[in-house]
């Protein structure tokens, strides 16, 4: 058996497909220890892992408002990376899975000769494309950072996503990646009556109050039932629902979606799959567009199995995609086939077969990069 390290930060959707992976290692008899926010203690421990909080972070997460500085300050961190071996050193990790936006840490770890591992938890095609064209990808340069270098130079690049809709997946890839699939799991929905899951991001990007009472109101009074759940980057008592509406700060989509038509999100990547895995169509509404969401939206509507809005869009529009959705079945088959194929890719256990090579027992020291 081996000894694995974790490296994650508190984004949101990146959280659940690195603590699943950690998990399944755990399950299979390797030491798993995580490195994250302070706030990330308990759902890591709940996992059964251990877990040490960095000493330092730029305040970025669901309580703070997401800026583009604080971003480019947290996934720069070379701060952040020293800790993190530190960390490996200490449990004597074979390998560091690092997540993919944390290239600070990546350049610790290359730099040290420590033997890494990137987790995208999104489409490669945005990783290698608008992420590193685009400011933070700049940004990471200027810093000093070489960002396809660190990807080129890791042990393995896993994508947990479907390359049906990951446009990377249509193209040549490096020799180092592989698109394991989504760490999600799911049954084809049943609902008893139509239901519509509204689940806007965990992350405080400005304005997201405004977008979310929006989409509320344009839902209040279709007759159909309505589940919204907030998140921590919300105060839901500011929020005005309508009488069709259950509004929650949280609650675990994994046993809501079973009973759900449709899923009105911000297209980010772990809701979508999940909601895919449930064969379930969704309307997207990105709310930040330097990240992933407009991209993922693009991709759900080109297959049909969903419908691409602007968080602008007027209350009248957003009513009129959620009853075409909700009434037109090819919204739902087409979903219904993305959710087959995740469902058969078992991107959990193939990520975790793929890994387990590299945990020889050695430690840092006995491995080579």
């Amino acid at each position: 058996m081996g000894s694995i390290l974790f490296a994650t930060w508190d984004g949101g959707g990146n959280v659940p497909p690195a603590l699943a992976l950690a998990a399944e290692l755990a399950s299979r008899g390797h030491s798993v220890h995580v490195v994250g926010h302070s706030r990330q203690s308990g759902a890591a421990e709940a996992a059964g892992l251990e877990f040490t909080a960095y000493s330092t972070m730029p305040p970025v997460g669901p309580k703070a408002e997401a800026s583009l500085p604080a971003i480019i300050n947290l996934f720069g961190d070379r701060d952040l990376g020293a800790q993190v071996a530190a960390a490996a050193e200490e449990c004597g990790a074979d390998t560091v899975v690092v997540d993919c936006l944390l290239w600070g840490v990546m350049d610790a770890m290359a730099t040290r000769g420590i033997p890494y591992v990137v987790l995208e938890h999104l489409y490669d095609a945005f990783l290698r494309g608008p992420h590193l064209r685009g400011p933070i990808g700049l940004a990471m340069r200027l810093k000093g950072l070489n960002p396809r270098r660190l990807l080129d130079g890791a042990r393995h690049c896993i994508v947990a996503s479907l390359p049906e809709l990951d446009p990377a997946g249509a193209r040549a890839t490096p020799p180092n990646l592989t698109h394991t699939g989504p760490f999600v799991a799911g049954e084809p929905s049943a609902p008893r009556t139509p239901t519509v899951l509204v689940s806007l991001s965990t992350f405080g990007y400005h304005g997201l109050a405004s977008v979310w009472q929006h989409t509320l109101d344009a839902v209040a009074d279709l007759p159909i039932r309505v589940v919204a759940t907030t998140g921590p980057a919300i105060e839901s008592s500011a929020l005005t629902v309508g009488a069709n509406t259950d509004l929650v700060e949280w609650a675990p989509h994994r046993e809501l979606m079973p009973e759900v038509s449709l899923v009105i999100g911000h297209g980010g990547h772990s809701t979508t799959m999940l909601a895919l895995a449930h064969s379930l169509p969704l309307l997207v509404m990105p709310v930040f567009k330097p990240v992933d969401q407009v991209m993922v939206g693009t991709s759900l509507q080109s297959s049909g199995a969903g419908i691409l809005l602007k968080k602008s869009a007027s209350k009248e529009r957003i009513r009129r995609a959620v009853v075409d959705i909700l009434s037109d079945p090819a919204y739902r088959g087409a979903a219904a086939e993305l959710g087959t194929r995740i469902r058969r890719m078992a991107g959990l256990t193939r990520a975790a077969d793929l890994l387990e090579p590299l945990l020889d027992g050695r430690g840092p020291e006995g491995s080579t990069n």
